[in-house]
C-alpha cells in the first residue's frame, strides 16, 4: 500500500531538489523517499545509541575509540 504525503518546501530547498533531479535523472519522489529513509535510519540509530549509552559507560566504553579498540 502506498500513501501520499504533502510537504511544503521553502524556495531554496525546492531549488536544491530541482537541481538534484536534473543532475541525477531521478524524480522528486525518489529523492525525497531516499532522504526520508536515511533520516529516519539516522534518528533510529541515535535513539538506540542514547538508550545503550548508560550500559556502555557502566562497562567503561566512553568513546568510539574504546569500542573500536575492543572490537579490533
Amino acid at each position: 500500500m502506498k500513501t501520499t504525503l504533502t510537504i511544503r518546501l521553502d524556495d531554496e530547498l525546492e531549488r536544491w531538489l530541482k537541481q538534484l533531479c536534473q543532475q541525477t535523472g531521478r524524480n522528486r519522489s525518489e529523492i525525497v523517499r531516499d532522504a526520508l529513509r536515511r533520516q529516519l535510519s539516522l534518528l533510529r540509530f541515535e535513539h538506540l545509541r542514547r538508550r545503550a549509552l548508560p550500559f556502555a559507560e557502566a562497562r567503561g566504553y566512553l568513546t568510539d575509540e574504546d569500542v573500536f579498540r575492543d572490537l579490533s
